[in-house]
């Protein structure tokens, strides 16, 4: 069976059931034993097990004997899997989250970006140009400019050469969207064009360490940005 939008079933309660978690909804109150997801789901034992197994493969449930199903602390998750990190974005917001995310692109961007300057080849570097040019020509689209941003980021990490740091994109693409979609909203404008610049015109000259410290501008902003939002503040 599948739902209209040709998800299936269990793949409709685990995201249900991973965005409740992830929230806190059960913090305090412990997580539903197999039947009783069954009969607050309307779902069968098979869909109802098939979802439990799959968020206990990401972290988020622990079942012992005679201990049934827990939901594990934060520290247990895998923070790397796209669902998790998708649904961590959802959560309402929290400067924790937001600076936690913008710390793991300074601790990686960075590096690619100098790495981009030493192995970056002209199909990299249209890339690169292509997302900066899409941030100029969209400024004043949220939406499309927040896709260039994006768009930029990833390709240095493509033209980076290294397969680890392509594998992490989509843990990129999430803290992407999170640090700023917010960090735009602080500053009243999208991302500085001069500041991206620098980065490529660094990786088209070749300079590892100019690649870098432009790179690394960009996000200690961030950061401070990060910081001092108060969501509460204006709205």
């Amino acid at each position: 069976m599948r739902t209209q939008h040709g998800v299936s079933l269990t793949y409709g309660l685990l995201e249900t059931l991973g965005q409740s978690i992830v929230s806190g909804h059960y913090d305090g109150s412990g997580f539903p034993t197999e039947a009783e997801l069954c009969q607050q789901f309307s779902a069968s034992r098979t869909v109802a097990r098939e979802a439990v197994k799959m968020l206990t493969a990401k972290g988020l449930l622990s079942a012992r004997p005679r201990q049934g199903t827990k939901v594990e602390p934060v520290s247990r998750w895998n923070l790397l899997d796209p669902d998790v990190t998708r649904w961590l974005m959802e959560r309402p917001f929290s400067n924790t989250i937001y600076r936690e995310f913008t710390e793991v692109r300074l601790a990686i961007e960075p590096v690619a970006a100098a790495l981009a300057a030493q192995h970056a080849d002209r199909k990299d570097i249209k890339a690169i140009r292509d997302g900066l040019n899409g941030m100029r020509d969209h400024a004043a689209e949220h939406d499309q400019a927040l896709a260039a941003d994006i768009e930029f980021h990833v390709a240095i990490l493509r033209a980076s050469g290294n397969p680890f740091f392509w594998q992490l994109r989509e843990l990129i693409n999430t803290a992407l969207r999170l640090s700023i979609g917010v960090t735009n909203k602080i500053s009243g404008h999208t991302a500085s064009i001069p500041a991206h610049e620098a980065v490529l015109i660094a990786i088209e000259k070749g300079d590892p360490d100019g690649a870098l410290h432009a790179m690394r501008a960009i996000l200690l902003e961030s950061l401070e940005l990060i910081k001092t939002y108060d969501p509460a503040v204006g709205e």
